[in-house]
């Protein structure tokens, strides 16, 4: 297995990783909040992190719908994240001309899963030489994740993770098959579960809903079958979110996962389960 580095963080080593953090960057405040809330319960429990968020939320459903503060004002706002609270940041590209900016910022680039398939926004994160999370998309069969490896590594770039966030599962609703995270895995590359956005429901409106009451079972799950990180979309206040409210959990309820999911952790581990 490749482990991935991230500063002092290893990814596809014995630690379980967390990603975390909100949807949408809404405000700076919020975001320094969240962060320290966040890094608090991680290290509390001894799971390393990393602070997540979007500067814009290109896919929206609707063209009225909130799509964050764009890429100047939330780059700003991720570099005092990582000076104020001391984190690593990641944050999504959605075209070639974002990524030079945005990786002189951010520790890891992160392809969206619509856009997991695109050649050159791919190539163009690659050749930065930044780590680089892609989630697959809700389209793509767990095996044809190889074709995506493939144009990180061929362009000069070993430092990858690949995010499993559900599947399509006829209209209006994803479902999440963990035979998926061990399929991938089989790759060589270091794979996350998106534990939120995999209880999405995505479309059927103007804005997407979801069942976060679905997520600790998820989260259990995917620990259980062997994930070396989660992806969780975490605010203080779901309900009153600008985006993925209904997917999105409490910091409280983060805290109570995480200290379940270590200890399946653990017992893998002594069990020398991969």
């Amino acid at each position: 297995m490749k482990e991935v580095k991230v500063g002092d963080i290893t990814i596809g080593g014995s630690d379980l990783v967390l990603i975390a953090g909100p949807c949408v960057i809404e405000d700076q405040s919020m975001c320094i909040q969240l962060a320290g809330q966040i890094k608090e319960i991680t290290q509390n429990l001894g799971i390393p992190f990393i602070f997540k968020a979007s500067f814009d939320k290109a896919n929206r459903t609707s063209i009225e719908s909130f799509r964050g503060p764009g890429i100047e004002r939330g780059l700003e706002i991720l570099k005092k994240v990582k000076k104020e609270v001391k984190v690593k940041v990641l944050t999504d590209v959605h075209c070639q001309q974002q990524v030079d900016k945005v990786s002189e910022v951010v520790d890891i680039l992160q392809i969206p899963a619509f856009l997991c398939r695109q050649t050159d926004l791919i190539k163009k994160a690659a050749l930065t030489g930044k780590p680089i999370n892609i989630k697959k998309g809700q389209f793509l069969a767990p095996a044809d994740i190889e074709y995506v490896i493939d144009k990180v590594v061929k362009n000069g770039n070993n430092n990858l993770l690949i995010t499993e966030r559900g599947v399509s599962f006829g209209y209006n609703d994803l479902i999440s098959d963990m035979r998926s995270l061990f399929i991938m895995k089989q790759f060589g590359y270091p794979v996350i579960f998106d534990a939120t956005h995999s209880v999405q429901r995505p479309g059927g409106g103007k804005t997407s809903s979801g069942n976060r009451k679905f997520v600790p079972v998820l989260t259990r799950a995917a620990v259980a079958a062997g994930c070396d990180g989660l992806y969780m979309e975490v605010h203080n206040n779901p309900d009153e979110a600008l985006s993925d409210g209904p997917n999105m959990i409490t910091p409280s309820q983060l805290k109570s996962i995480l200290t379940v999911v270590k200890e399946i952790r653990r017992v893998l581990e002594d069990n020398n389960v991969n």
